[in-house]
């Protein structure tokens, strides 16, 4: 039998990082419609800049969510502010200066959600943090983006009162702030490049972290239940990344990667798909177990090495990025879909 590490705390922060990316929806909307407010030539270029960051961290989201391994419906409390907020905004109830206030305070929500998705992570599980590691870049471009909303603030807020422009001197302070910010943090994964999204490479590399860490977690565990639960972890996520590679990846790459190469990749997913079949029959009390389990770790390492060495290069020299980070929308897409037919779908009713 396959347990599921879809327990309650899980399954919460599921439902936040679904809130989060809703609300990052809204974000997007909402600077849309403040370009629409006649604003000047310098803080509507700014407000682009925020729309050119959010959108990518969008497809980050999504990428985070498809990592994580359980789709989920936002809040109906989140659900039911957005409408609201939405309403509000479009309306003409609030003042130019009232609504970036607004949006300052949603960018301020999105930054807690975030942070506090990342501290409960620790808490959960080491898989987790490397699921929802490219949050942290998210969490602190949202930050930046506060310090120069509250510079925005500062000019419409003495505008709205004298009709006079403010000491535009406050640029400089929202600068030496955005400094301190980004002087803090870093990724591996999207620092804070144009791209919208993952690339194909990024995109596996994240499954392969993600399914070492869950079989170091597996091994090191002497409880049955634990054992269980990690190896019903192990084979959905295992599940859901063989089949959307052999759906979207393989196919893409055997034209240039080569007929044998390539079904090589699809024999050996086909060997630890049995062995995933061979071991879900075992009892994790079983003495061979962990045995038959280190053997699938092996295994799968020999092939992620194959794909992270000679199939990337392959990619790197036959893709252009914006063709490799199509495939990684492609591939996310996918497993999407296997993760809905595979049942690590969670719905929230608070």
């Amino acid at each position: 039998m396959v347990a599921s590490l879809d327990d309650t705390k899980r399954n919460a922060i599921a439902v936040k990082l679904a809130s989060i990316k809703a609300l990052q929806e809204l974000v997007i909307e909402n600077e849309q419609l403040l370009l629409r407010e006649g604003l000047d030539a310098e803080i509507a270029d700014r407000i682009r800049n925020f729309i050119k960051d959010d959108e990518k961290n969008l497809g980050v989201l999504e990428t985070v969510i498809t990592q994580y391994g359980i789709q989920a419906e936002p809040k109906k409390n989140v659900t039911q502010f957005i409408e609201k907020a939405k309403e509000l905004f479009k309306g003409s109830e609030l003042s130019l200066y009232e609504k970036v206030s607004q949006h300052e305070l949603l960018k301020h929500q999105l930054v807690m959600s975030g942070l506090i998705v990342h501290k409960a992570a620790q808490k959960v599980g080491a898989d987790i943090m490397v699921a929802i590691a490219p949050l942290n870049t998210i969490n602190f471009e949202n930050r930046a983006h506060q310090e120069q909303l509250k510079g925005i603030l500062e000019i419409l807020g003495v505008r709205e009162l004298t009709g006079q422009d403010a000491d535009q001197g406050i640029w400089a302070r929202v600068q030496d702030a955005l400094a301190a910010v980004s002087g803090v943090v870093g990724s591996a994964v999207t620092q804070t490049s144009d791209k919208k999204d993952l690339n194909i490479q990024d995109a596996l590399r994240l499954d392969h972290n993600k399914v070492n860490t869950l079989f170091t977690e597996l091994l090191q565990s002497n409880n049955p239940q634990k054992i269980q639960e990690y190896f019903g972890q192990i084979y959905k996520d295992l599940t859901a990344h063989a089949e959307a590679e052999e759906e979207v990846v393989y196919p893409r790459v055997r034209s240039f990667y080569g007929q044998d190469n390539t079904q090589e990749l699809y024999d050996e997913q086909a060997h630890a798909k049995q062995a995933l079949e061979e071991i879900k029959a075992l009892s994790p009390s079983s003495p061979v177990f962990k045995d038959k389990v280190k053997q699938l770790m092996d295994a799968i390492g020999d092939h992620i090495r194959q794909e992270e060495t000679t199939m990337f290069a392959a990619i790197r020299n036959n893709l252009s990025t914006e063709q490799s980070e199509q495939l990684a929308s492609e591939f996310k897409a996918a497993k999407v879909r296997i993760q809905q037919r595979l049942g690590v779908v969670t719905e929230s009713n608070i």
